[in-house]
């Protein structure tokens, strides 16, 4: 689909599969989300620029590459998102990390802020919105709303599981936005969760089921 990055790594793919399995506990799906999202970050930050640098190693001297210009905000979508965050940070340790408040109304499936809180640089910075489900796309519009309002200006939006709608509903609304995504499975159902999907991603992450 276009505008969309599926990350089909064997790693990613085996940890997924034990993430969906409705046995996996709460503890286990908590570490598999953190090492997923480890692993799609590589693949998100592929392109991150960097400069040369003059270092001195043990032997010599020499030019070598490092990250260039300010480094990332993760803003995970409360609460579910932060099952990507621990990992991303163990890689990128310096990112700044954004919060976005937001839950679907379960009447009209319509997101609904409580809360928002952004670097004041976040228009200098790469930033990555996390979430491990995009089922409507309603929730993912609305944090990209609040993102660009505040400035931000360089978005991609990273999930575990994508339907079609909810891909749909992010490219048109905002198609300069790609999407990175471990699968983009078959549909949502009448209310609204991905199908086959993995349930609830908050409430298994948390152990609120």
């Amino acid at each position: 689909m276009s505008g969309v990055v599926v990350v089909d790594h064997p790693l990613v793919q085996h940890k997924l599969t034990l993430m969906r399995e409705k046995e996996c506990s709460t503890q286990v799906f908590r570490s598999l989300a953190n090492e997923i999202g480890m692993l799609i970050c590589y693949e998100v930050t592929r392109d991150l620029p960097t400069e040369l640098v003059t270092i001195e190693t043990p032997i010599t001297e020499m030019s070598a590459p490092k990250l260039a210009g300010k480094k990332l905000v993760l803003a995970p979508i409360l609460r579910a998102g932060v099952a990507f965050l621990d990992g991303m940070l163990d890689l990128v340790p310096s990112a700044r990390v954004a919060h976005i408040g937001l839950y679907r109304d379960p009447n009209s499936l319509q997101a609904v802020e409580y809360y928002f809180k952004a670097p004041s640089d976040i228009a200098d910075r790469l930033t990555l919105v996390l979430d491990p489900m995009l089922a409507t796309g309603n929730s993912a519009v609305a944090a990209i709303d609040l993102l660009k309002k505040r400035g931000a200006k360089d978005i991609r939006f990273v999930c575990l599981l994508a339907a079609p709608e909810g891909i749909e509903v992010i490219r048109k609304a905002h198609p300069d936005v790609m999407i990175w995504t471990a699968s983009i499975d078959s549909h949502l159902d009448d209310h609204g969760y991905i199908v086959p999907g993995l349930g609830d991603a908050g409430d298994r992450m948390f152990g609120t089921r």
